[in-house]
């Protein structure tokens, strides 16, 4: 397995995966933290795989949701009532209808937006832009006490395509998914964990139709070596997302995301500076 295994380019995949575990469901943008590490360790991979990883590592991420909300997610469990089955449902067909416009602009800009517009400026401005908001909105949510929305079960159909619209948003590299579909449903006067859950479950056909995408386009021309690669990182991101996930839910009971709003400000800065040290090399 060493012969065809190298040790330094699975490090590179372990460091990678753990940033994208965590920085998934963290509404700090995980292009933004990618862009940093691939500048320190960059992948010695060809440049279609690490296309494809990048995407594909998100399936373990994903996973972790299904397992920590299975009960939740599933409308088939004999332990619920006839009125919970229905309301899992209805928690689907919202997340089915929320995933409209990400699924319409995607396919239509995804590529666009990734030759175009994946730049490290636009990272980060995206990263303060979004981080000055979060800002705002949480002192405003603060000031008036606002809170509408304090269960999924009261999210309406119009509540859930308005937060769709946001997901919209994070195809512009550095808003962050999770961040855009958060900041999304504490507008509209959500409750945070209400705010958070409903983006978690939004990424699933989301990620999904991604990693199937790439698939499509990439096929499954793996060597033996890259399929190893990226079912480790997968491994990784799984069991990184699930401890990730269960502090998100464990600090927002407490806190709210003003933090991360400072926080995406420091590495929007941080990427400037940087970039702007580059070019004076």
């Amino acid at each position: 397995m060493t012969e065809i295994i190298d040790l330094i380019e699975l490090l590179r995949i372990f460091i990678l995966s753990v940033v994208q575990g965590i920085t998934e469901w963290l509404p700090i943008s995980s292009t933004g933290h990618m862009i940093i590490i691939e500048d320190i360790l960059p992948l010695s991979s060809s440049a279609e795989f690490k296309e494809m990883f990048m995407v594909l590592v998100q399936l373990g991420s994903i996973m972790a949701v299904v397992v920590l909300y299975f009960t939740k997610l599933n409308p088939f469990s004999r332990k619920k009532t006839s009125q919970q089955r229905k309301d899992t449902w209805f928690l689907w067909f919202k997340v089915a209808f929320a995933s409209i416009p990400a699924g319409a602009f995607g396919l239509i800009l995804d590529d666009y937006m990734e030759e175009y517009f994946n730049k490290p400026i636009v990272v980060a401005i995206a990263l303060i832009v979004y981080g000055v908001a979060f800002i705002y909105i949480e002192r405003e949510r603060n000031a008036k006490h606002a809170q509408v929305i304090g269960n999924l079960q009261d999210l309406s159909f119009a509540d859930a395509f308005k937060i769709g619209c946001f997901q919209a948003l994070s195809l512009i590299p550095g808003t962050s998914r999770s961040g855009s579909t958060i900041m999304g449903g504490l507008i509209i006067g959500a409750a945070r964990p209400v705010a958070t859950e409903f983006s978690f479950f939004l990424g699933i056909p989301v990620m999904f139709g991604a990693s199937f995408k790439k698939l499509v386009k990439f096929g499954l021309d793996f060597t033996q070596a890259e399929f190893i690669y990226l079912i480790f990182g997968m491994i990784v991101a799984f069991i990184v997302s699930i401890i990730v996930i269960r502090f998100l839910m464990a600090y927002i009971r407490r806190n709210d995301f003003t933090g991360f709003g400072y926080y995406r400000i420091i590495l929007g800065a941080i990427i400037i500076l940087s970039s702007l040290f580059k070019r004076s090399f």
